[in-house]
Parts: C-alpha cells; sequence; structure tokens
C-alpha cells in the first residue's frame, strides 16, 4: 500500500510545498489571543464569584481550570496555510492536507456552522471556515488558483457552485470594505 505523501510525490512528480512560497492566515495569532482572553477571563469570573460566595475550594478550583481550559480548545482556531498545489488545517491534534490542484469536490454542508468541505483525489479532505478565505485574499487567491486547475483538469466533479458562492461573498465584502474605506458607504 503506497503512503497518502508518496503518492504526492507520484502525481506532482515533486512535493507541491517545495514549489513557491506558503500563504498562511495571518488573522491566526489574533484569533488565539482571543481565545485565551475569553479562557481567561470566564476563569477569572468563575474564580471571583466562588470567592465572594466563600465557596472557593482546591477541587472547585480545578473544575474552573479545566472549564477554562475546554474553552480554549473549543475556541481555539485552525492554522490555515496554502501553496501551489495544496491546503493544510492543522487543529490541535491533527493536521489534514488537501491537494488543490486534484480536488474532487467543494461544498458548503447545511449546518449551524459554516464549513467549506475540500476533498482531493488521492482521499485528502479538509474542513475550513469561508471567513478565513475573507479574511486572507491571498489564501483565496491561492484556492481559487488552483481550483480553476481542478476544474480544466476534469477532477472537480461537484462544487463549483459552492466555491462561486464563496467568491461572490468575497467579492461583495471586499467592495463593501473599499466603500468603507473611501467614506462612500
Amino acid at each position: 500500500m503506497q503512503h497518502r505523501d508518496d503518492a504526492l510525490h507520484d502525481v506532482a512528480g515533486a512535493h507541491p510545498r517545495n514549489m513557491r512560497p506558503v500563504v498562511d492566515d495571518r488573522c491566526w495569532a489574533r484569533d488565539v489571543v482571543s481565545a485565551v482572553r475569553c479562557a481567561t477571563a470566564l476563569l477569572g469570573m468563575l474564580f471571583l464569584i466562588d470567592w465572594a460566595a466563600g465557596d472557593l475550594t482546591w477541587w472547585r478550583g480545578v473544575l474552573w481550570v479545566v472549564l477554562a481550559v475546554l474553552l480554549f480548545l473549543v475556541l481555539l482556531p485552525a492554522r490555515v496555510r496554502a501553496g501551489e498545489g495544496w491546503l493544510s488545517c492543522r487543529r490541535l491534534v491533527r493536521t489534514r492536507e488537501v491537494r488543490t490542484d486534484l480536488l474532487v469536490s467543494v461544498h458548503c454542508p447545511d449546518s449551524v456552522s459554516r464549513r467549506l468541505v475540500l476533498r482531493d483525489a488521492l482521499g485528502g479532505r479538509t474542513e475550513l471556515d469561508p471567513q478565513v478565505l475573507l479574511d486572507n485574499p491571498a489564501l483565496w487567491h491561492r484556492l481559487d488558483e488552483d481550483a480553476r486547475k481542478s476544474a480544466a483538469s476534469g477532477t472537480l466533479r461537484c462544487g463549483t457552485t459552492a466555491l462561486r458562492r464563496v467568491s461572490e461573498h468575497i467579492d461583495r465584502e471586499t467592495a463593501l470594505n473599499v466603500f468603507r474605506a473611501s467614506g462612500l458607504r
């Protein structure tokens, strides 16, 4: 059985990470700091309430710390990176990578949370928040360019509608930001 990284070499001739510079989510660090602040604020409020009520004990303190850590883990954003032909989402435990030049499907599942699910021809799958693409035009450009290659080569069987919707949303938000910056809105 062939390992996924070996398959990446076979398909492209060279590992895609060696081709061009990597584009990172430039808002990731800010979002991590925000997650830390929220967890710290919750912990501080829980300690303050328990202390004011006179109920603060060591085991309740441990419980509040565990609760704050869980909140941090829930709020911790995925680190999204992209290069020519690939996109990766690194979460706390695992990194998922897809070959964006070999995309098979792109879809937005109907759920409470907005997610963009990408699948490639090698079995790779990852999910990301479309807001990351909105906040990072270089990431969107990288994904869009490679998705167009996938569509042109015939590997992208379903997902052009989802990509078009994301593209329209990004174009709309970019235009609104330009209008705001110029004082026209």
